[in-house]
This record gives structure tokens, sequence and C-alpha cells, in this order.
């Protein structure tokens, strides 16, 4: 009986084994960050970070990348549609906090994650087949680059989009140098300079989505995309188009700022920040006053920095832009305020940053200057 017993449980050990090999690999089991697939001759990219709210990182960045060029050539691919896993968001940004611990340490993160992030931006910006961005949800800064320079744009109830950085000592980056001033009067300025936050059809009424499609219709309307064959720009924009006509959701309510577009282009009218500045304390209106109160927590040198860029970036090419753009990310990567903004807003949170300099005046145009000057070698090159 005993040996019985034994000779059982030398049969059983090779399963034992296996069992405990599976339960490692179950454990060890990582989703993907970013699911890459086919669905007919459409090309779906899903963001697939929703515990992080598909903040985008760098080995996202390295998939996404040479995935698109290798569906730009090929013939059985028609369109891109890109879209996020979660419901909650499209993609909040960039990976920010990585960032700033290898900006600390001098790792080339710091480096290739603009950089390549930026070549990203430029690939979409110049794609040659329909691009379709859903952004069902949160979409900010890194998620504002996967999407605001495609050709399609789609926003729901649930989008809520900003681009908050002069809060935490960057920029409006992503070619935000291009996209912004391009909106209409000053309103790409001010969303710039103060991150005010659009949400749902205001999104589209702002010009930064295409189209307003209900979000419970998103599910019909990806079918009906993947179902279109040889799609041109204007197939994808006509089946856009009906869709957004069936939704009624907030179409009897105005533009958010639409009291406040005359004075927004009134008094972010001024050739500086400090201009912007005067023109809100004069005007004294409550709207006036409260972007004051913005504007004072800012950093002072995002500010001005932000201002040039939209400024310069104006009359530039995406691709100029983001040339200036890696230029800016590495000055403040050298700099104090990005690090100082990252630890009052997103680790400490006491929502208490010390900027330095402390205010506009101490921020010389020097300074600014520097921030704009070419890398020679390390400049971003396409």
């Amino acid at each position: 009986m005993a040996l019985m017993v034994l000779t059982s449980a030398c049969r059983l050990k090779p399963l034992c084994r296996l069992q405990r090999i599976q339960a490692h690999l179950m454990s060890g089991y990582v989703e993907p960050e970013v699911l890459l697939e086919k669905v007919g001759r459409a090309a779906v990219i899903t963001m697939n970070r929703p515990k992080v709210l598909n903040a985008l990182n760098l080995s996202m960045i390295r998939r996404i990348h040479p995935q698109l060029q290798k569906w730009e050539s090929d013939p059985e691919t028609d369109m891109v549609i890109i879209k996020a896993a979660g419901g909650k968001a499209f993609c909040a940004g960039g990976d920010i906090r990585a960032v700033t611990e290898a900006g600390k340490v001098g790792d080339s993160l710091a480096q290739d994650f603009f950089r390549e992030e930026y070549m990203l931006n430029n690939a979409i910006g110049s794609y040659r087949k329909p691009y379709v961005a859903i952004i069902d949800g949160i979409t900010m800064g890194g998620g504002v680059g996967l999407s605001v320079h495609g050709r399609f744009r789609v926003a729901t109830e649930k989008t809520l989009f900003a681009m908050p950085e002069t809060a935490i000592g960057l920029f409006p980056d992503v070619g935000g140098g291009y996209f912004l001033p391009r909106l209409r009067g000053k309103l790409g300025l001010f969303l710039a300079l103060t991150g005010f936050r659009l949400r749902g059809r205001d999104v589209q009424r702002a010009g930064v989505a295409t189209h307003f499609v209900e979000s419970e219709k998103i599910p019909e309307l990806e079918q009906r995309l993947v179902g279109l064959k040889s799609p041109s720009d204007s197939d994808v924009s006509r089946l856009l188009d009906s869709f957004q006509a069936q939704s009624d959701l907030d179409s009897d309510q105005p533009f958010v700022l639409d009291k406040h577009t005359s004075d927004i282009d009134r008094m972010f009218g001024s050739s500086s920040v400090e201009g912007i500045l005067q023109n809100l304390k004069a005007d004294g209106s409550d709207f006036a006053k409260k972007q004051v109160q913005i504007l004072s927590r800012m950093s002072p040198t995002s500010l001005k920095v932000t201002f040039r860029q939209l400024q310069a970036g104006a009359a530039m090419s995406l691709q100029d832009v983001l040339v200036m753009e890696y230029r800016l990310s590495q000055a403040c990567m050298r700099g104090h305020d990005f690090y100082e903004g990252v630890r009052a807003v997103l680790i400490d949170k006491d929502q208490n940053p010390r900027w330095s300099p402390p205010s506009l005046d101490q921020v010389s145009d020097r300074l600014v200057d520097e921030c704009f000057a070419s890398l020679g070698e390390k400049d971003l090159r396409f």
C-alpha cells in the first residue's frame, strides 16, 4: 500500500509541476499596454492601461509608431482607428512621473520619450490613410498628440480635453504650438495658458474634435467604419457626419465660452503675458478675475515660454513646431519648474509649487531665448 501511494505520488509529480508552472504563468501574465489588431481592412489601436487612465509611455510609443508605418504601406489596410479601453480615459497624458525620475538622474528616457513621442505625432499628422481617433473620455497632453493631428477626431459627452502643462512647469507640447494657434481667435492661447477644460460637444465646437457622437452610438460607429470598403476621407467624413446628425445631446446648449469669446480675443490679444494680465485686471469682470487667479498659480517661465511657442508656431509647419518643442522639452529637463510642478501636483499633491523664478518680471527674455536655442547635433530630426 505504501509503495502504491509512493508510485501514485511520483506519477502526479509532473502534473503538479505543470500546474505550478501554469499558476506562475497566470500570476505573471500582464495585459499588453496597447492592442494592435486588424478588423477586416481596418487597423485598430486600443490604448490598454485603464488603471492609469491610459497614460502613454515609451514602450507604447515604440509599439504604435512602427506598426502605423507598416499599415500605411500595407495594401490590405484602408484606415486606422485609435480608441481606448476602460471607458474613463482615451489617454490622460504622458507618463510624466517616469520622465521626471529619468530627468533627475540624467537617464536617456528624458530625451528618448519626447523625441520618439514627437516623431509619432508627426507620423499621425502626415498619415496618408484615414485616421480616426475616438476620444471617448479624458484626453490631455500625450493623448491630444495621439489624436488631434489625425484627420478625424470624434468626441463624446464623456470627453474631457485640456492642455494643463503650465501648472506643472511644462508647456503644451505634442504639437500644441501648431494646433492651438490655429483655433479661432485667441481661444488656443487661452486654453494653453490657463489649462481650461473643455467637455463633450464643446470639444468639437472649439475645433479640437472634428465630430461629436453620443457614446452609446460609438460601438455601432466602429462597426460601420470597419465595414467601409476602400474608404476615402470623404467617405469617412460622410459616415461621421451622419452619426453626428443623430446625436442631439446638448445640441441646444451654447458653447461654454460663447459669452466670453470676444473678451478672450481682446484680453489675450496682447503682445506679452504681462500685457494679458494687465488687460484682465483692467477688465475687472468675474471671468477676468478668475483668469488672473488661475494664471497666478502657473509657472511664470512656462507662461512666457508657452506664449512665445504659440506666437512662433502660428507660422510654422507641424514638423518645425515639433523641432522647436523638442528644444523646449530639453530646456524643461535642464530647469527647475518641471520637477517642482510634478512634485506639487502629482507626487506630494500639496498644490503649492515654489517656482523659480517666482514671478513674471524675473523671467528674463534671455532665459526664454535659451529655451528655444538649437541643440545642435541633439536637435530633433525627421
